[in-house]
């Protein structure tokens, strides 16, 4: 071989490696050393996990479309991604996700952000990450006003429903075994399967958070007919589920929901979902933001304690 062409070729696959690694050094700048914004920037894609029915925070409208608080909060994040990949037609894929399946899609890398009504707690916390808490609920018990139930102790030997996978369910485990209350606790696979076992009175109460609890009520024929209790079971707060050990994504996340809270714009996004008729019945919660909440506005956390909302 020539040793001219042969120093050119070194000297071109030198140069090509070179370029290869600082178009990397780009990359990897850019995205803050990220491995969610450098899966997202590499797919062209960015996956949103989403419920199928659980209004106001995430479920479909009547063209099958997710929407609610939730979703509009994602949206907020993912304007952000496009700006800082410089990807303005960045597709959004919508997965969805269920009690049972939201955090091991998280976890796995299929779903970058889980948009729906998952509270942060320490135990999840081993396997997925968190925003700053987004929403602050309480689980409560749902009963038919007839069946006088107002406390745990009122359901001693009697059924009890939850949804599967939830902090609820893993509560009312755990009561009934350290207080020998003997319930029979039920699970649906979903809220709805859940509710319907209350309803059809295979349970004398549902065991869930009470905004959604409301949210189920306000659509039903016979919402007269039930109480929610006023003793909260346990304090619930709620946050966008994100894959672990990615503290570049979770910064942005957090940026993004920081200045919804400083610029006021989640008080428009909390009126549009609580406050005001929402798709596709036209339901009304008229459900004013809490204490819980506003305190999370002014003062932002990720913190998984339950005491540090109460």
């Amino acid at each position: 071989m020539n040793p001219l062409r042969s120093r050119f070729r070194c000297r071109r696959a030198a140069w090509l490696v070179a370029c290869c690694l600082f178009a990397d050094l780009a990359c990897a700048q850019a995205n803050g050393d990220s491995p969610t914004l450098r899966k997202i920037r590499d797919a062209g894609v960015i996956t949103l996990g989403h419920r199928v029915a659980s209004a106001p925070f995430s479920y479909l409208d009547g063209k099958r479309q997710p929407i609610g608080y939730s979703m509009d909060i994602c949206q907020k994040v993912v304007d952000a991604v496009r700006v800082r990949l410089q990807m303005p037609d960045l597709e959004v894929r919508p997965i969805v996700v269920s009690s049972a399946t939201r955090i091991p899609l998280v976890a796995n890398g299929t779903v970058d952000l889980e948009c729906g009504i998952t509270t942060n707690t320490a135990e999840r916390g081993k396997s997925v990450s968190f925003s700053v808490t987004t929403f602050v609920a309480a689980s409560r018990l749902l009963a038919r006003k007839s069946a006088h139930v107002q406390t745990l102790d009122d359901l001693r030997g009697k059924p009890v429903v939850s949804t599967l996978a939830t902090t609820s369910l893993i509560f009312l485990n755990a009561v009934n075994q350290s207080r020998g209350l003997d319930m029979k606790i039920l699970a649906g696979l979903d809220d709805i399967e859940a509710f319907r076992l209350l309803t059809n009175g295979r349970a004398v109460a549902y065991a869930m958070d009470d905004v959604l609890l409301h949210s189920m009520l306000a659509d039903a024929p016979d919402a007269a007919s039930y109480l929610i209790a006023n003793d909260a079971l346990t304090t619930e707060p709620y946050a966008i589920g994100l894959k672990r050990d990615d503290p570049v994504f979770k910064q942005l996340v957090d940026g993004v929901i920081v200045e919804l809270f400083k610029s006021g714009e989640i008080q428009g996004i909390y009126r549009k979902w609580f406050e005001s008729p929402i798709p596709p019945k036209g339901t009304n919660l008229n459900l004013p933001m809490s204490d819980s909440l506003k305190r999370v506005i002014q003062h932002p956390t990720d913190a998984s304690d339950p005491r540090l909302y109460r």
